[in-house]
């Protein structure tokens, strides 16, 4: 089974759009986890309407906590062997699912010892984990760029991984996102907390974390 978490903050403009695209994916054994942090506009209501249409479909709420408090509620409840994250105002191709799972099916994750491939972006939507690579890795909480560090957190850990040539993925520009405006504290924190793991890192964590380094450096300066 596959468990989809998609944390929910004001999207209603864009969930209903994500949420069928879930309950259309071809690979029908899912769980999909909602996890509304304090909305104020319609998408509790939305997010509702859909464990009433699916019961895949499951609804958590909390007080408003930021995005990643929702990805470590959702986590919680997680029970798919494999585990996805969408962020609620993209969608996914109707075979996204199966064509992941197809790639990973009987094998091993497949290491690429080139950390260009591994981080063309440190976001953790659009990938497919095993549960058990991740269970153990959590979410920063209060702060921004939290994909970063739990991506790095991640191959740290010694994680493999299998690339496939393949776009399923619709990400939405949204100018209202938390990503869509420069947050200085934010980004002096996250080069901080990089910097913190260089020390005790092993040749190639270090050749990765650098790397993360320096394309956050050039994404902030385009921004």
């Amino acid at each position: 089974m596959t468990t989809f978490i998609v944390p929910i903050y004001n999207a209603e403009r864009y969930l209903s759009a994500c949420l069928d695209s879930l309950l259309a994916q071809t690979a029908k054994e899912l769980q999909i986890i909602l996890v509304d942090d304090g909305s104020t506009d319609g998408s509790l209501a939305i997010a509702k309407s859909y464990t009433v249409r699916d019961p895949r479909v499951e609804l958590y709420t909390q007080p408003h906590a930021g995005q990643s408090a929702a990805r470590n509620e959702g986590m919680r409840h997680a029970k798919g062997e494999y585990i996805a994250f969408v962020d609620a105002d993209d969608s996914l191709a109707p075979d996204w699912c199966e064509t992941h799972l197809k790639a990973i099916e009987g094998v091993d994750y497949v290491q690429s010892e080139n950390p260009r491939n591994r981080f063309t972006y440190t976001v953790v939507w659009g990938r497919l984990y095993r549960r058990e690579a991740i269970q153990n890795l959590h979410f920063e909480e209060g702060t921004v760029y939290e994909d970063v560090l739990w991506s790095v957190d991640l191959w740290l850990s010694g994680a493999t991984c299998r690339m496939i040539d393949y776009k399923g993925y619709r990400y939405t520009a949204n100018p209202h996102s938390t990503t869509s405006q420069r947050h200085p504290e934010a980004e002096k924190h996250v080069f901080a907390e990089l910097k913190k793991r260089l020390p005790n890192a092993s040749c190639r964590g270090k050749m990765i974390i650098l790397y993360t380094i320096i394309r956050l450096k050039l994404h902030f300066i385009r921004q």
